[in-house]
C-alpha cells in the first residue's frame, strides 16, 4: 500500500468522525430528509459535499468533481503544466497569461498580502518547499538555506496585469503557492454551482474548511463545530449557529513534525523563516466568502492574538475565534453572543 493511500485511509477515518459529530449537532436525524453526499480525494485532502435535496443526482456530483479537478489542474503548482507551475517556471524571465479564475485567486492573495503587511504571502513557496512539512520534511533545515529561501519571498515582486490576465514573478527562483487560499476558492465555486442548479441547503467540506450553504431544510441555522486544536479531528471546543457562512480554521494540529521535543508545524512566517511561534494554537474565521476566510485564517494566525484580533475587528465582513496555547478562547465582537463553548478544557477570555 502506497504512502498516499495510507494517508487517504487515515484521513477518511478522521473525516467520518467529523461527519458523525456534525450530524448530531445539526440534528440531521430530525430532518426526515437525509443528505445525499459524495466524497472525493483532491487538493491532497478529503472533500465532502452533502446536499439536502432529493433532486440532486450523480451528474451533479460528476460536474462538481470536474470543477474541483479543473481548479487543481490550474492552481496546484505541483501539477506539471498547471498555470501556476508555468508562472513559477518563468520567474525572472517572462509574464504568463492565465485564466480569469487563476488570476482572481492570485490577485486576491496579493491583496491580502498587502493588507496584512506580508503575514499572508502567496510567494512563500521556496520556504514551503524547504521545510516540506506534511510532504516528507522531518528535520529543521540549515539556517543558510532558510535565509536563501526568505530572500525569494516578496509579494511586491509579484506583478499583475489585469487587462492581459498576465502574472509575472520578477526574481528567478520565486514560486507562488496558493495552498492557503485555493481550497477556499474551490468551496465558493461549488456553492455557486449548487445555487445555479436551484439547490438551497448543502454542507461543503474541504479538509475541515466548512461552507454551510443556505440554512438547514426547514430554515434553521446550521450548527457548526469549531475544532479543538489539541484533540483529534471532530472533537470540538464549541459550536456556532450559521446561515450561508463559511467556517475556516488554521492551526498547529494538522501537519507538523517533532525534533528535539520541539513541534514544527506547517504555518510558516516569512519574516523568521520558521513555523510561527506565538501564543496561538488556532484561528477560526467566519465570513460569507470561503476564499477570503482561507486567506484570513493564515494571515491572522501569523499576526498573533492582539494584532490578528485588531485586523479582524477593522473588517466589516469577517469574525474570528482565537485559541491560545494556554486554552483561552478569544471571540471577536459580533460572535460573542453566538459562540457556545462546549469543551471544559477551554475558557472564554477577554483582553
Amino acid at each position: 500500500m502506497t504512502l498516499k493511500k495510507v494517508r487517504y485511509l487515515v484521513m477518511l477515518i478522521c473525516f467520518m468522525m467529523v461527519i458523525t459529530g456534525c450530524a448530531s449537532e445539526s440534528n440531521i436525524a430530525e430532518e426526515k430528509k437525509l443528505p445525499i453526499s459524495e466524497n472525493f480525494f483532491i487538493f491532497d485532502t478529503i472533500v465532502s459535499i452533502r446536499v439536502y435535496d432529493e433532486r440532486v443526482n450523480e451528474q451533479h456530483f460528476t460536474d462538481m468533481k470536474q470543477l474541483l479537478e479543473e481548479i487543481d489542474q490550474k492552481m496546484n503548482r505541483m501539477v506539471e503544466g498547471s498555470e501556476v507551475s508555468e508562472v513559477n517556471k518563468q520567474a525572472g524571465k517572462a509574464a504568463v497569461t492565465v485564466s480569469e479564475d487563476t488570476f482572481l485567486v492570485i490577485k486576491t492573495a496579493k491583496d491580502y498580502a498587502e493588507q496584512s503587511a506580508g503575514s499572508f504571502d502567496p510567494t512563500i513557496g521556496p520556504l514551503v518547499d524547504l521545510w516540506a512539512i506534511g510532504n516528507g520534511g522531518t528535520t529543521v533545515p540549515e539556517r543558510a538555506k532558510i535565509t536563501a529561501a526568505q530572500s525569494l519571498i516578496d509579494y511586491n515582486n509579484l506583478v499583475l496585469d489585469e487587462n492581459k490576465l498576465e502574472i509575472k514573478l520578477l526574481e528567478a527562483g520565486m514560486t507562488i503557492d496558493l495552498g492557503a487560499i485555493a481550497k477556499g476558492y474551490a468551496a465558493d465555486v461549488i456553492a455557486a454551482y449548487l445555487q445555479e442548479q436551484g439547490f438551497e441547503s448543502a454542507i461543503i467540506d474541504l479538509g475541515g474548511n466548512i461552507l454551510a450553504m443556505g440554512s438547514k431544510p426547514g430554515g434553521q441555522a446550521w450548527s457548526i463545530g469549531v475544532q479543538s486544536p489539541e484533540e483529534k479531528r471532530g472533537d470540538h471546543l464549541g459550536t456556532l449557529p450559521v446561515t450561508n457562512k463559511t467556517v475556516v480554521t488554521s492551526g498547529v494540529y494538522e501537519r507538523y513534525f517533532i525534533e528535539n521535543e520541539q513541534v514544527y508545524h506547517h504555518v510558516l512566517d516569512r519574516k523568521t523563516g520558521f513555523p510561527v511561534q506565538n501564543e496561538l494554537a488556532s484561528v477560526t474565521i467566519v465570513t460569507e466568502n470561503s476564499m477570503n476566510a482561507d486567506a484570513l485564517s493564515t494571515a491572522t494566525f501569523v499576526l498573533g492574538l492582539k494584532q490578528g484580533m485588531a485586523f479582524i475587528e477593522q473588517l466589516d465582513y469577517a469574525e474570528a475565534i482565537f485559541v491560545t496555547n494556554d486554552h483561552q478562547v478569544y471571540i471577536s465582537t459580533d460572535l460573542k453572543d453566538k459562540f457556545t463553548l462546549t469543551n471544559s478544557n477551554y475558557s472564554l477570555a477577554e483582553f
